[in-house]
């Protein structure tokens, strides 16, 4: 019996033993307030001691009443060391490194598993076509169960895909397509549903503005993700201070993430203070529920079985992190994940884009000349001091950002490649480099702008009524 409470002990998170170790706390309380016989507190005194033993030997420190661990990577002996090198989290994501951040370290931090050249090649074989250029070049580039979504897929099992925009601008920016760009793909090879939520209520919770005013970006946020070209037959867009009125599905998996979570919990995955509203603490759960299909009973004719998958940048992870702990305890799938890596600022990788800096990023509203002007101004350059210098000793792909760029929208390999070999040899330029990201980007957000132009309110209503899609459930 020991040893199977051992085994158990070790299979859980510092954080699920934090949890237990608070619970038995209580517990050990409750018993000494009723004055429970001596061998049942003797007992319930044995397995808190024996729960801080195995909290201290996962984490190296020891259990302190209301201080959940901090996030921890073991390194080889074991021991914990707290992480330094980079911040990442849902509102936060901040490096020194000019490089950006440490993928591989993430990983490791995370959790996660990397998609290497065999899940690549399984997809491939899978959808019987070249896999998208963001996973051929690591964009995306960590998972979680997606092995078991192949295998869902080849034994011709249903599934979903799941992904969201927290609108907190008018304006978005080329990094915001990276998840839509990618998530078109996945739906239109894997021919599933897509679900798109968009999180004014989080907004509306974070940020200085008015309900009103979150609820408006929301349905404008809803044009530039339609213009990204998904099929109205196949895809919900769904604003949460709308759907969340509406579908007793969806707020029946609120309720239940809600019961299953607790405080403690929240403030140690996304550090929540006592002084944080609560609508932020329970925040959380509805950015989960949508991975559940019994949120969309219209679509999936009330299946409670079906798996999601959640494409999104690395940063959201923490969420689902929380939703995969909690969806066995509901009698949920767990869902699974496709990471991306982050998209740069035009100042380089370890500055962060801002929409209140126009000259952070490129943004989906700019001019051909806007365009021009701050790649040629602002992007970071991985070029020498001189072009005497630079000849001779090339320049750094790995920090210029104008090369990084090209990496997310230029799709032919054989020509990022020959910019690769020439700009790292000093042949290419720094700002014959930027000429080419110039020429890649005008066209592509122009004919971004000509499409929005053809969605009007009537489609975004369209796409945003709940409804039964183009798939038998």
């Amino acid at each position: 019996m020991a040893d199977s409470l051992n085994c158990d002990l070790k299979s859980l998170s510092p954080l699920q033993l934090f949890e237990r170790v608070t619970e038995q706390g209580d517990k050990v309380r409750a018993l000494k307030a009723g004055k429970a016989p001596k061998d049942e507190i003797d007992a319930a005194v044995r397995m808190l001691l024996s729960l801080k033993l195995s909290y201290k030997t996962a984490t190296g420190q020891d259990y302190q009443a209301g201080l959940p661990p901090k996030d921890l990577v073991l390194i080889n002996n074991g021991t914990a060391k707290e992480e330094e090198e980079d911040l990442v989290d849902p509102w936060n994501v901040q490096t020194s490194n000019a490089k950006g951040v440490d993928y591989d370290k993430l990983i490791v931090r995370f959790g996660s598993s990397k998609i290497d050249t065999d899940l690549i090649n399984r997809i491939e074989r899978a959808i019987g076509q070249k896999p998208h250029h963001f996973l051929r070049r690591g964009i995306f580039f960590s998972h979680r169960d997606m092995d078991q979504v192949l295998d869902a897929y080849e034994n011709k099992k249903p599934f979903y895909l799941y992904t969201g925009r927290g609108p907190s601008s008018q304006a978005m920016h080329v990094g915001h397509l990276i998840p839509f760009m990618f998530t078109k793909w996945l739906q239109e090879v894997f021919d599933v549903p897509l679900v798109i939520q968009l999180t004014d209520d989080e907004k509306y919770l974070w940020k200085d503005m008015t309900v009103e005013k979150a609820y408006e970006y929301a349905r404008e946020n809803a044009k530039d993700i339609i213009a990204c070209g998904f099929d109205i037959n196949k895809t919900f867009i769904f604003s949460d201070l709308d759907y969340l009125g509406t579908s007793a599905g969806f707020y029946k998996n609120i309720v239940k993430v809600q019961k299953h979570v607790t405080f403690n919990q929240v403030k140690g995955i996304f550090g929540f203070t006592d002084s944080d509203c609560i609508g932020k603490i329970s925040f959380p759960a509805i950015q989960a529920a949508p991975s559940f299909s019994s949120s969309f009973p219209q679509i999936f004719n009330g299946k409670e079985n079906i798996q999601c998958l959640i494409p999104c940048a690395i940063d959201q992870d923490p969420y689902f992190r929380m939703t995969r702990d909690v969806a066995p305890r509901i009698g949920q799938p767990k869902p699974a994940l496709l990471h991306s890596v982050f998209f740069p600022a035009l100042q380089g990788a370890q500055t962060k884009m801002s929409a209140s800096d126009p000259n952070s990023s490129i943004f989906l509203t700019d001019t051909p000349k806007q365009i021009k002007t701050k790649i040629n101004k602002h992007a970071f350059s991985g070029g020498r001091d001189t072009i005497e210098e630079h000849r001779k000793y090339g320049g750094n792909c790995d920090v210029d950002v104008s090369f990084m760029y090209l990496t997310f929208f230029l799709e032919d390999d054989d020509r990022l490649e020959q910019l690769k070999q020439a700009y790292t040899s000093g042949e290419l330029l720094t700002g014959e480099l930027k000429k080419v990201l110039i020429e890649t980007m005008q066209p592509l957000v122009a004919a971004h702008q000509e499409r929005r132009k053809q969605v009007t309110d009537e489609i975004v209503k369209q796409f945003m009524t709940p409804r039964k899609l183009a798939f038998e459930f």
